[in-house]
């Protein structure tokens, strides 16, 4: 079990007790305190599932929730609140909740509404390939245009950068040695020195990895070469 989990709340004591149960259960937990750190999180960050309380200070969890939605940022969420009146789930739904708990509740009832959205979201994850593009997580590569977006802006890349994007693609799974890079996309018959493929290898992680320091696509294989992984 490998998936991240987000967890944006207030109450120090509920988020120590939540995190360390989703930790011992085998997920990756990171968490934030107020609204807004919470939401730059969600803007870096590639999660699985947002856990996410509504009375936040500084920016609560109908408007994290309904900013995301605003930037193309699909992943689930789970709205946890005190209240349990209907017009507040009725927003946090209309907002693009897709879950919604209250407070107090019982740490099963919470897995089991976990497990169901880590497990409807995996069963409708996007991610094809047609002779058009490729799309994974936020990022879709348009072949005919040989263009990049990620959520949904243009990224602007090098002509050697999207052709070694594009190669990785076509070979996702595969680790591709340095050489044979060097070979099928720089043409190069005898490579004077292999740092050219790992400072664009580099620069792609810097635009498209949601952390570049610690890849979830581009994976380097020790001594071997890259790996393109598409669905981490």
């Amino acid at each position: 079990m490998n998936e991240r989990i987000l967890i944006v709340e207030d109450e120090p004591g509920l988020l120590l007790t939540i995190s360390d149960r989703l930790t011992s259960e085998g997920y990756n937990v990171e968490s934030a305190e107020t609204g807004h750190a919470g939401f730059k999180m969600v803007l870096e960050g590639l999660y699985d599932l947002i856990i996410l309380d509504i009375n936040l200070p500084g920016k609560n969890g109908f408007d994290i929730c309904r900013d995301m939605r605003g930037k193309g940022i699909n992943t689930p969420v789970l709205m946890l609140t005190a209240r349990g009146e209907v017009i507040d789930r009725v927003l946090g739904l209309k907002l693009g909740a897709d879950d919604y708990l209250t407070k107090p509740f019982e740490m099963i009832e919470l897995l089991a509404r976990i497990e169901a959205l880590l497990r409807r979201n995996s069963n409708s994850k996007q991610q094809y390939s047609t002779e058009k593009g490729f799309h994974f997580a936020d990022i879709y590569v348009d072949f005919e245009a040989a263009e990049v977006f990620k959520n949904g802006e243009k990224v602007e890349l090098l002509a050697q950068e999207y052709r070694l994007l594009r190669y990785m693609i076509e070979n996702r799974g595969k680790t591709v040695s340095r050489e044979e890079l060097l070979s099928d996309v720089w043409d190069y018959n005898s490579a004077p020195t292999t740092r050219t493929v790992d400072v664009h290898i580099a620069w792609l992680r810097q635009k498209l990895e949601p952390n570049p320091k610690h890849p979830r696509y581009l994976i380097t294989v020790h001594r071997l070469g890259y790996k393109f992984i598409s669905n981490p």
